[in-house]
C-alpha cells in the first residue's frame, strides 16, 4: 500500500512528502530532476529500494517545488528555496538531526543544507551527483553548453513516449515495463515545458566554492560507467569535502533503482548505522552583507549633538527594519556602515535593494557588497574570512551599486536576479581571484520574475 501523502507550507508553496519505516535514524531522500511520490511505488525495483531504506531508517521523501505532488507552475526555484522547503518538511515531521541522501541534481541542495545547518545534519550521502552542471576549463567533466542543448531537444521530442533509458539506466533498456513506467513517472512529475526548464536550471548549479564548508560525515557513491555524471565528478567531491569517503561501483546506471540498487543500499546502511558523531562545529555558512551610507551630510554648525544622533537613529531604524523583514542579523554598526549576516543570499540582496530605496527617499545613497562563505559563530557574534572579503568587495562598489561575488551569483540561479561581470580582484592570503558581479534588478518587492533591463544604480 502506498503511504499517506502529507503537505507542508514553505513560503506559501505546498510541498508534498511521505514518511515510511521506523528505524532509529532519520534519512531524507532528495531525488534528482523531477519525481512523483505516488508513482515511485509503481516500480517494483524502486519500491524494493525504498522499502529497504525504510528497514533501518525513518525514510522521509519529498517532491521538490514545481514537481510531482507539490505545487506546480511556481516558477524556477533557487537552490536556497529548495533547501528551505526541505527544512520545512523536516520541521513538519519533527526531525531534528537528519541524514541527507541526495541523488543527481538533489545532491547540491543537500550540500548547501549541510553547510548552512550543520547542527541539523547527521551525515550526507551523495550518489551520482556533481558540483557544477556545466563544462569549464577547471571542471572539464561536465557537459558543454552544446551538449546541454542537445539533451534538452531530446527530452522535449521524446516526452511521453516509452523512455529512452540508454543514458539513465542502460541495464533496463530491454525491460519494456520499466521503460513504460519511467515514461509515466516523468509525465506525472512535470509538464514537458517545466521538465525542460528544470533540466536547464540543474545545469546552471555550481556549488564548488561551498565544498570546503561541509563538515559532516559524507559518503560519496559513484557508478564507474555512469553516462550522466562521470566518476571524475564524484572524485572531485571526495577531494574537496573534508573527510569524505568515496566508493566507486561497477556498472553504467545513473538512477538509484538500477543494477547496483542493493549494493547502494548496503553501503548507505553500513554508513548510516555506524557511529555518527554528534555535530559540535560552530562553523556555519552565511551570506554577509556590508552596506555603507554614502553622502550623509555633516552636522550643521549650530546643530546640537542630540539632533545629529536623532538623524542617525532614523537612518538606523530604517535599515534595521529592512534587516528584520529579510531575516538578517546585525553584526556591527560602525560610522556609516552596517554589517549583517543572512542564511539565504537572495534575502541579503533583496535587503540591500530595499535599504537603498529607503535611503534614496532621504536623498542618500547606499553602496553594498554581498559574499557567502564560512564563519565562526560564537553566540550572536560571527567572525571569519567571509566577513573580511565582503569588506574588500565594498571597497570597489560605487554609490548605489550592489556588488556580489561569483559564489553568490552561482547560488541564486533561478531567483530572477541577473549579474554583469565587473572584473576580478586579488587579495593577499586568498587563493585565486575574486570575481565581482554588480546585480541587476527592477523592484525589490518582487521576489521572482524581475525585469533585468537596467543595472543597479
Amino acid at each position: 500500500m502506498r503511504p499517506a501523502t502529507h503537505y507542508v507550507k514553505s513560503a506559501g508553496i505546498n510541498i508534498a512528502y511521505q514518511v515510511t519505516g521506523d528505524g532509529p535514524v532519520d534519512l531524507i531522500y532528495v531525488p534528482g530532476w523531477v519525481s512523483n511520490l505516488d508513482l515511485a511505488w509503481s516500480s517494483p525495483r524502486l519500491a524494493h529500494m525504498l522499502q529497504r531504506l525504510g528497514s533501518f531508517a525513518r525514510l522521509i521523501r519529498m517532491d521538490k517545488r514545481g514537481t510531482g505532488l507539490s505545487d506546480r507552475n511556481v516558477g524556477l526555484p533557487t537552490l536556497e528555496e529548495r533547501m528551505e522547503d526541505m527544512r520545512a518538511v523536516l520541521d513538519a515531521v519533527g526531525s531534528k538531526r537528519t541524514v541527507l541522501f541526495g541523488s543527481s541534481e538533489g545532491g547540491p541542495m543537500c550540500m548547501l543544507f549541510a553547510a548552512t545547518y550543520p547542527e541539523r545534519t547527521a551525515a550526507v550521502v551523495l550518489n551520482g551527483t556533481y558540483a557544477s552542471g556545466r563544462w569549464s576549463p577547471d571542471y572539464p567533466w561536465a557537459r558543454t553548453s552544446e551538449q546541454v542543448e542537445e539533451d534538452l531537444t531530446a527530452v522535449e521530442r521524446q516526452w511521453g513516449e516509452p523512455a529512452d533509458m540508454s543514458n539513465a539506466a542502460p541495464s533496463l533498456m530491454n525491460d519494456s515495463f520499466e521503460r513504460e513506467w519511467f515514461a509515466a513517472y516523468l509525465r506525472n512529475s512535470a509538464s514537458p515545458a517545466d521538465a525542460v526548464a528544470l533540466w536547464r536550471w540543474g545545469t546552471e548549479i555550481d556549488v564548488r566554492a561551498l565544498l570546503p564548508t561541509v563538515h559532516v560525515p559524507t559518503l560519496i557513491v559513484q557508478t564507474a560507467g555512469d553516462r550522466w555524471v562521470k566518476p571524475e565528478e564524484g572524485r572531485y567531491l571526495a577531494t574537496h569535502i573534508e573527510g569524505a569517503r568515496y566508493i566507486e561501483l561497477a556498472g553504467r546506471d545513473h538512477v538509484i533503482w538500477g543494477e547496483n540498487s542493493d549494493r547502494l543500499v548496503d553501503e548507505i546502511q553500513a554508513f548510516v548505522t555506524g557511529s555518527l558523531p554528534a555535530t559540535s562545529s560552530e562553523r556555519v555558512l552565511v551570506t554577509v552583507l556590508h552596506m555603507e551610507i554614502v553622502g550623509l551630510p555633516p552636522a550643521p554648525v549650530n546643530a546640537s549633538d542630540r539632533a545629529r544622533r536623532d538623524l542617525m537613529q532614523r537612518h538606523d531604524d530604517e535599515i534595521r527594519n529592512e534587516l528584520h523583514l529579510a531575516n538578517g542579523q546585525e553584526i556591527s554598526r560602525t560610522g556609516n556602515g552596517f554589517l549583517a549576516v543572512f542564511l539565504r543570499p537572495t534575502r541579503a540582496i533583496q535587503c540591500a535593494i530595499a535599504v537603498r530605496r529607503r535611503m534614496k527617499r532621504l536623498d542618500l545613497q547606499v553602496r553594498a557588497a554581498v559574499h557567502i562563505g564560512e564563519c565562526e559563530r560564537r553566540g550572536d557574534d560571527f567572525t571569519g574570512v567571509a566577513i573580511q572579503l565582503a569588506s574588500h568587495l565594498l571597497d570597489v562598489a560605487g554609490p548605489g551599486e550592489i556588488i556580489a561575488s561569483r559564489t553568490v551569483r552561482d547560488l541564486v540561479a533561478g531567483s530572477g536576479l541577473a549579474f554583469e561581470e565587473h572584473g576580478e580582484m586579488e587579495l593577499a592570503g586568498v587563493p585565486g581571484s575574486l570575481q565581482l558581479f554588480p546585480s541587476m534588478n527592477r523592484l525589490p518587492e518582487v521576489p521572482l520574475g524581475w525585469d533585468m533591463s537596467r543595472r543597479v544604480q
